[in-house]
This record gives C-alpha cells, sequence and structure tokens, in this order.
C-alpha cells in the first residue's frame, strides 16, 4: 500500500443523491479518493457509477450532498469548474478527433495561440512530448501522426495523457481497458500505475476485476445507487467484491423498506 493509505483524501463524496424525474439514481452515496491511490469504482449496469461520476464533473448537478476538495466545499456547476479543480475525466469513447494528429487531439479547444492567433506549433509539441515521456509512453511513433492510425492501448495512452497535461489532480478512467486486447491493456495498466506514482488520485470505472485487483488501492462497490462496501484491495478477494456487486445490502433502496441492519461503516 502506499502513503495513500494514510493520506488527506483529494475528493471526499458526502451524502450524494440524484433523480432523473421518477428515478433515482443515486441515494446518499458516499465516496473518497486520495493522492496518490487508484480508487476502483465497481458495480452492475445501473448501479449509479457513470451518474456518480458526471456529478463530480459538472454534467450532472447532483440533488443532495457535498462535494468535498482539499477539505474544502466546492460546487461544480459545469466541467470548466471541474478543470479549474483539477478533475479530468477520460470517457469510455475518449472524444478524440480522428483526422487530427497526436498534438491537436492533446491541444483540442485548448490551443497555444501567440498575440497575432497564430498556432504555437513548436509549444504545444514540447509540451506534448514531454507529457508522454513523463507518462513512459513509448509506442506512440510520431506525436504528428493521425490519431486514426492509433490501436486502442494508444488512443487511450493519448487521451490519459491529456487529461494528465492540463494540471490535473484527479483523473477518472471510464472503461479504460473495455475495448482492448491483452497486450493493450497491459500498457494502459500500466499507465494508470505511473498515475498513482506521481501523486495524482485515480478513479478506475471498470467491470473487469483482474485489471482491478491488479492496479487499485481500494475498491468502491455501488448497488442500487447506494454505495453498500469498501474493500481494501490487499484484504479482500475477487468473490468478495462480486457478491457485494450482485447481493449487496444498500442501507436504503429508493421505494422498498429496508429490514437489514444499517451498517456500520461504509
Amino acid at each position: 500500500m502506499t502513503t495513500a493509505a494514510v493520506s488527506t483524501p483529494l475528493l471526499e463524496l458526502h451524502g450524494i443523491s440524484k433523480s432523473f424525474g421518477s428515478v433515482q439514481a443515486l441515494t446518499e452515496v458516499e465516496f473518497e479518493v486520495r493522492p496518490g491511490e487508484v480508487m476502483a469504482l465497481v458495480g452492475d449496469n445501473g448501479a449509479g457509477k457513470s451518474t456518480l461520476i458526471k456529478c463530480v464533473a459538472g454534467i450532472h448537478m447532483a440533488d443532495e450532498g457535498e462535494i468535498v476538495v482539499d477539505g474544502e466545499t466546492v460546487h461544480i456547476h459545469g466541467p470548466k469548474d471541474a478543470a479549474k479543480l483539477g478533475i479530468e475525466v477520460v470517457y469510455q469513447d475518449l472524444a478524440l478527433c480522428d483526422n487530427l494528429d497526436v498534438v491537436q487531439n492533446m491541444y483540442l479547444g485548448r490551443e497555444a495561440r501567440d498575440w497575432f492567433h497564430r498556432l504555437k506549433e513548436p509549444v504545444m509539441e514540447a509540451k506534448t512530448a514531454e507529457t508522454m515521456k513523463s507518462l513512459a509512453v513509448t509506442t506512440i511513433r510520431s506525436i504528428r501522426q493521425p490519431v486514426a492510425t492509433l490501436s486502442g492501448g494508444q488512443r487511450q495512452s493519448v487521451a490519459v495523457a491529456r487529461a494528465v497535461m492540463w494540471n490535473s489532480r484527479l483523473v477518472i478512467l471510464d472503461e479504460p481497458t473495455a475495448a482492448l486486447g491483452v497486450a493493450q491493456t497491459q500498457q494502459v495498466l500500466e499507465l494508470v500505475k505511473r498515475l498513482a506514482e506521481q501523486g495524482l488520485a485515480v478513479v478506475l470505472i471498470s467491470h473487469n476485476l483482474h485489471d482491478i485487483f491488479e492496479v487499485a488501492h481500494r475498491i468502491t462497490v455501488l448497488r442500487l445507487g447506494r454505495s453498500v462496501a469498501v474493500y481494501e484491495r490487499d484484504q479482500t478477494t475477487q468473490q468478495d467484491v462480486v457478491q457485494a456487486i450482485t447481493a449487496g445490502v444498500p442501507t436504503k433502496v429508493p421505494g422498498i423498506p429496508s429490514t437489514a441492519p444499517e451498517p456500520e461503516d461504509l
């Protein structure tokens, strides 16, 4: 276990609830992640993982609850607010433009320009190369090759590097290995480890428990829109996590009176 085990959480979520009409997507969710830690977020389809992350990213506004960054309550009204706090999300579709090269994708929407609004190509190339080197991304032949020519693992590396380059402190990865082969998956997992080693907080959303047990320090389980368990990776098994995902009992299920005792520690 890293020093993340004893450090103050970078991000804390307390009592986060969110509904869409009559559908209660999240109910009083508790969550945290610390600097230098990979926190896995797992749950079955419909457990609320994407909704929770979108509340952190500013895509959705939580109906209730508190978001705390560095010990202070913050209000995130949109993605720009999240970015100012150092929160970057790499979604499953990666949001890359195939017709643009690596450098152009890294600076997409944030291009560096001079006083005459001309692109500062040397500056952007140097910063891109520096970021790739810091993350030990060595499989990309040229930062000027079109993204369309890259493999799935290389595309994921570009998306992660783009998130890291903008002074991010928390990187959220949504199913980063879902469509990758064995070799490319290992490449991305090594990249996740390096993010934590550099002191970033990492939230890893995945259905692949093998990947999670390889890189995560702790594992948070969501079920039916509630946080039902937090595990230390070194002190649990995949079977325990599967049990929590499939049969864990939330403290309160919307519309269903709970007869289970309240867990002592969520």
